[in-house]
This record gives C-alpha cells, sequence and structure tokens, in this order.
C-alpha cells in the first residue's frame, strides 16, 4: 500500500482564509475554536510569518500547519540608507517581483511609504515608476506586510514607532481598489495592527469614478491627490489619465467625497521649473481650489534618469506658495527626503541598490 505521505502536499496560503474560515479550519482537526482566534492574532496582530513561532500552539499543530499550509509572505530584500536617515526598503514577494517601501523618519512621526502595484500603468512624465511596466497589483496581504517590515525596521534601526502611513510608493492605489481597501482593514482593525485610519493617506493620481467610491464607502483614511497642473491642457501633458479624468470630473469626485466623508482632499503639487510654478499657475491653482475644499502640499521635485524637468527656484517657489497664501489657501511645503538613495517622491524605479553596511 503507498502511503498518502507519498504524494506532494499543495499547500495554500492560510492567510487567504477569513477568521471564521479559520474556526472551520480547526473544526475540521477536532481543535477548539480559539485555537482560531490564535492564529489570526499571530497572522494579523503581531504580523508572524512563521508557524514555529506560534508558541501557544503545539508542535503537532504547529508542524501540521506547516505541512499543509503556507504564508506567501514578503520579505525584506536590501536597505538603503539616505545621509537625512531615510530608509529605502527593496522588498521580495513570492514570485520574486520586487517593490519598494520607503521609511521617512521626522522629529514627531515615522512614516511609512508604501507600494500598491508592482510597477504602474499610468506613464506620468515626471515619475521614474510610471516608465516601468505594470506586472501585477499586490493583494491585501503584501501591503500589510510592507507596513509590518517597515514598522519593525523603525523600532530597530530609530527605537520608534511607525506612526503615519502613506499610500505614495509604486502603483496607483485605486487601480487596485479592493486590494488597498482590505489591507486598511487588516491595518486599522482591531484584531490586527490598530492604526487609526486617520493616520492613513491614499494617493490618486485621479480616478474620478473611484474616488467618488471611497465615498460611498465611506472610508476614514485621508485622500491625496497628485494634481500638478490647474489647467487640462498641461495636466494633458504630464499625466495621460487627465484625458479620461478631467480636472472638471475630478472637482465633482472630490466634492462628492467631501459631502460623503466630511473629509477634505490634499492636493499634491510638484512645482517644475518653467512649466507649472508661475503667479498664473498659482492662480489657476487657487481657482481650482475655490471649487474643491481643500489644503495643498507643494512638493520639491526630484530628478528622474531621462526627465526634461527641473526643480523650481526657492524665489519661484518662494512666490507661487505666497500668492495661494494670500488668497487664503492652506500650503505646506513639503521638501524631499531621501534623494541620494532615489526613495524620494517619483523616484522609485527598483534601481540596483546596495545593503548599507549598519544595517547588516
Amino acid at each position: 500500500m503507498v502511503s498518502l505521505w507519498a504524494y506532494k502536499v499543495e499547500k495554500k496560503d492560510i492567510r487567504a482564509l477569513s477568521e471564521e474560515g479559520l474556526i472551520a479550519l480547526f473544526k475540521d482537526l477536532g481543535e477548539p475554536a480559539f485555537r482560531a482566534k490564535q492564529v489570526y492574532n499571530w497572522l494579523w496582530s503581531k504580523g508572524v510569518t512563521d508557524f514555529a513561532q506560534m508558541s501557544n500552539l503545539s508542535k503537532s499543530l504547529r508542524e501540521h500547519l506547516e505541512q499543509h499550509y503556507t504564508i506567501q509572505a514578503v520579505s525584506l530584500h536590501e536597505y538603503q540608507v539616505s545621509k537625512d536617515r531615510t530608509i529605502k526598503c527593496a522588498m521580495r514577494l513570492h514570485d520574486n517581483y520586487v517593490v519598494e517601501s520607503v521609511l521617512i523618519p521626522h522629529q514627531t512621526r515615522m512614516t511609512a511609504c508604501i507600494s500598491s502595484q508592482v510597477g504602474c500603468s499610468l506613464t506620468c512624465a515626471f515619475c521614474a515608476t510610471g516608465k516601468l511596466k505594470r506586472m501585477r497589483n499586490l493583494n491585501a496581504d503584501e501591503i500589510f506586510d510592507q507596513v509590518v517590515l517597515i514598522k519593525n525596521t523603525a523600532a530597530e534601526k530609530y527605537q520608534a514607532p511607525l506612526t503615519n502611513i502613506v499610500y505614495m510608493g509604486m502603483g496607483e492605489p485605486l487601480l487596485n481598489y479592493k486590494e488597498v481597501l482590505g489591507s486598511v482593514e487588516k491595518i486599522t482593525s482591531p484584531k490586527g495592527l490598530g492604526m487609526s485610519p486617520k493616520r492613513i493617506t491614499v494617493s490618486t493620481a485621479g480616478v474620478s469614478k473611484m474616488i467618488a467610491k471611497l465615498g460611498d464607502d465611506n472610508v476614514k483614511f485621508h485622500l491625496a491627490l497628485s494634481l500638478h497642473a490647474a489647467n487640462d491642457e498641461k495636466r494633458n501633458s504630464i499625466m495621460p489619465i487627465n484625458e479620461s479624468n478631467t480636472l472638471q470630473s475630478l472637482t465633482e469626485s472630490l466634492t462628492y467625497f467631501t459631502e460623503k466623508t466630511g473629509t477634505r482632499p490634499t492636493l499634491e503639487y510638484i512645482a517644475f521649473r518653467d512649466f507649472n510654478d508661475s503667479l498664473k499657475d498659482a492662480e489657476e491653482l487657487y481657482q481650482f481650489c475655490r471649487k474643491v475644499k481643500s489644503k495643498v502640499n507643494v512638493i520639491e521635485y526630484n530628478s528622474v534618469e531621462g526627465s526634461e524637468f527641473q526643480q523650481t527656484s526657492k524665489e519661484r517657489l518662494s512666490a507661487f506658495t505666497h500668492y495661494l497664501e494670500n488668497k487664503g489657501v492652506i500650503v505646506n511645503v513639503r521638501h524631499s527626503r531621501g534623494k541620494d538613495i532615489d526613495a524620494a517622491c517619483g523616484q522609485l524605479a527598483n534601481k540596483n541598490k546596495l545593503i548599507s553596511p549598519e544595517l547588516k
């Protein structure tokens, strides 16, 4: 008689099971229901990716899970550390694709910038990620894992807790809507990481239909729109998505979002020299802000290989922001972090990386 153990068992991803699915699994194994809650806690509250670490399970149960199930976890592949202490992390997925996530330290907070897709399909002219082909969406577990790994990095390297999360890495979050919201649920759930949704910002290049859906779903996190030009002709030239998601459609969807959620979006505006940094451009942005209740983050441009754009001067940037402030617009200037390791806004492109000796 041939033993059943002679056949290779195809393992299932245990994180694909809901808490109810885990309860059913352990019931079939003759285990009490609280085992499911223990495993769920290991997976989503503690972020454990190895059955052997689930110390309150019996050895035989851990071995059974190891034999029949897998955890398709993201692994931290390489580090780079900037002179300003920003850490860029290459995250290897179970199928060997690599995405990049960034830990951005400030005096009062630690922010994780995480990716939602492998590559991107939007081809924005100023963004290094836009030059990559979109290979696939990340699932909610893979997005969650990035947060856990960045959280652990903040604790290990800077002895500080993770305080904020921005979905501003590789990819367009609203073109991976279901998995992005699934990851937010795991991150904010009391049975997950328990972070406040008010500490999370999802940034979009402007998918009007899905912005409206965020309003219908009454999300609790913050929304940011990568605007970068407040007239359609200019925005079309640098962001092809604007051709099918015009400023008028964005105005309508953002207004709807605010009415539904009570939350004002943030407008992200990268200032490019001699392209969108004049007082005329500032006036167009002001007129957009009159229609959309919002605040504005003006962002320093970070050079990208093969791009014709350049960073604006301090004088033009100052004149631009003062114009808006004098009109009553709330404006913050965001200075670049991690430029020397290509970790700043728009620079994530999976270039060759070195492991910093201090982090080995």
